[in-house]
C-alpha cells in the first residue's frame, strides 16, 4: 500500500488541478436545490388529481440512515422519489457523490433496501409500510435490511445535502409521471424516471449488479469488430457499478483468466491507489473466501504493481493488479492472459478457495472523467477445463 507521502502528493496534485479549474470556471455548477423544489412544487400542484401526497425531505450528508418520510404505502401503491444535491468527501478536491449512488430507500423498517440507477426512483409496495430514506456513502450496507458495515460516526466526515421529493401517486407511477412530464417536466425528472422504468432491468441477461453498490446503467451487450459477443462499458458523470456473473471454477496451479478488451478512455486522472484518485475500469475474479482480485489498466502505475483497495470498506477484500499502463494502446483490441492461481497466492497471501464469480468494474465516482471500454472472450481455463464467461 502507498504511504502517507503518496496520499499527500496525490491530494496536492488534485488540489492544484481544482484550483485551475475554479479559476477558469470549469467546475460543474451544483443544482439550485431551492429552484428545483419550487419548480417541482408548482408542477405537483398543476397535476393535483394524480398526486395523493408529497413529502419534502432535506437530508444532510451527516445523517445516518434511516429517515421516516412520513408517507405510508398500502399494498399495490406506488411512490416516486426525485432527488438532487451532492455529498462531499472533499470540497477542496471537488470529490462528491450524486444521489444515484447516495440515496437508498426502503418500505418498512426491515426493507429490503433499494437504490436506483438514476437520481429518481419508484417504489411499489408489496405490503403496507412507511417509506424510509437514507444516506449510503461513506458507509456500506451489511445486509439487505439496511444495517451498516461501519459505525455511523463515519457520516461526520462528509458534508452536503440531498433534497428529496417523495410522491405517493393516486393512479400509479406511470400515469403520474406522464402527467408531470406534460406539466412541463421540471429539470427532466419525470421523463428520466419514466425512461428508466420503461428500460426494465438494469443488468444484462445472465448478469447482476453487486447488491450493496446498487444498480447502474454502465454495461450493455454489444459485439466486437468480428461480430462476436462483447460487453460494452461506458461510465459517465458520477457513477460506479460492479457487474457480476457466476463462474464456478477450481483454482489450481495453471488456472488462468483470459479475455480481450478495447479501452477507449480511462476514467483515472493519475495513480489509482489513493481514495480521491480511485477511478478505473477492470475485470475481477471473486473467490470462495469473499476476496477478489481485479486486473486493470492504470494511467500511471507500472505494469506489475499491485495493492489493496484504498477505500475503507474494500481495503480488506479487494486487491488490484496493473496489467497495462499509460495511454499508449488505447482504442486497440488487446488479448490478456493472467495466471490466476499464481497471482492469488502472491497477492492474497494464500489460497482463497475456488472461483465463484467474474466481475466487470467501472468507477468514475470521484473525479467524473468518462471511462469507456469493451470486453470479449472472457474465459477461465486450466486442468483441461474451459469455462466461457462471455
Amino acid at each position: 500500500m502507498p504511504g502517507a507521502w503518496v496520499d499527500l502528493t496525490v491530494a496536492a496534485r488534485l488540489a492544484w488541478r481544482e484550483a485551475g479549474r475554479r479559476i477558469r470556471g470549469e467546475r460543474e455548477p451544483a443544482v439550485d436545490l431551492d429552484a428545483l423544489e419550487r419548480d417541482l412544487r408548482r408542477a405537483f400542484a398543476a397535476i393535483g388529481a394524480q398526486v395523493a401526497e408529497v413529502a419534502w425531505i432535506r437530508l444532510p450528508a451527516t445523517e445516518p440512515p434511516w429517515r421516516d418520510t412520513g408517507i405510508a404505502l398500502q399494498a399495490g401503491e406506488e411512490a416516486s422519489l426525485f432527488a438532487a444535491g451532492r455529498v462531499y468527501a472533499s470540497r477542496p478536491l471537488d470529490v462528491w457523490v450524486a444521489p444515484k449512488k447516495q440515496l437508498w430507500a426502503r418500505i418498512g423498517e426491515r426493507g429490503p433496501i433499494r437504490s436506483s440507477s438514476r437520481d429518481t426512483q419508484t417504489l411499489r409496495a408489496e405490503s403496507a409500510g412507511r417509506i424510509y430514506v437514507g444516506n449510503y456513502f461513506p458507509n456500506d450496507w451489511a445486509d439487505p435490511s439496511g444495517a451498516r458495515l461501519q459505525d455511523d460516526a463515519v457520516y461526520r466526515t462528509v458534508s452536503g445535502e440531498l433534497r428529496i421529493a417523495v410522491v405517493r401517486w393516486r393512479s400509479g407511477a406511470l400515469a403520474g409521471l406522464n402527467a408531470l412530464a406534460a406539466a412541463g417536466d421540471p429539470h427532466g425528472a419525470a421523463s428520466s424516471e419514466r425512461e428508466r422504468l420503461q428500460r426494465g432491468a438494469a443488468a444484462p441477461d445472465g448478469w447482476r449488479y453487486l447488491w450493496h453498490l446498487g444498480d447502474a446503467e454502465i454495461f450493455r451487450p454489444c459485439s466486437d469488430p468480428s461480430g462476436a459477443p462483447a460487453m460494452c462499458c461506458d461510465v459517465r458523470e458520477s457513477n460506479a457499478g460492479i457487474l457480476q456473473r457466476a463462474a464456478p471454477f477450481v483454482l489450481a496451479p495453471g488456472t488462468a483468466l483470459s479475455w480481450r478488451w478495447c479501452v477507449d478512455a480511462l476514467p483515472g486522472l493519475m495513480r489509482e491507489d489513493t481514495v480521491p484518485s480511485h477511478d478505473y475500469l477492470s475485470i475481477a475474479v471473486e473467490f470462495e473466501n469473499g476476496l477478489d482480485l481485479t486486473y486493470y489498466w492504470s494511467t500511471e502505475l507500472p505494469v506489475g504493481a499491485h495493492f489493496w483497495c484504498p477505500l475503507p470498506n474494500w481495503k480488506h477484500r479487494e486487491h488490484h493488479v496493473v496489467i497495462r499502463s499509460g495511454r499508449q494502446g488505447l482504442g486497440v483490441w488487446h488479448e490478456e492472459r493472467c495466471d490466476l492461481h499464481a497471482d492469488a497466492i502472491r497477492c492474497l497471501g494464500g489460497h482463497p478457495g475456488d472461483v465463484v464469480r467474474v466481475w466487470l468494474i467501472a468507477s468514475n465516482v470521484f473525479k467524473r472523467q468518462r471511462g469507456s471500454c469493451a470486453y470479449a472472450a472472457i474465459r477461465l481455463g486450466g486442468g483441461g477445463r474451459d469455462h466461457v464467461v462471455l
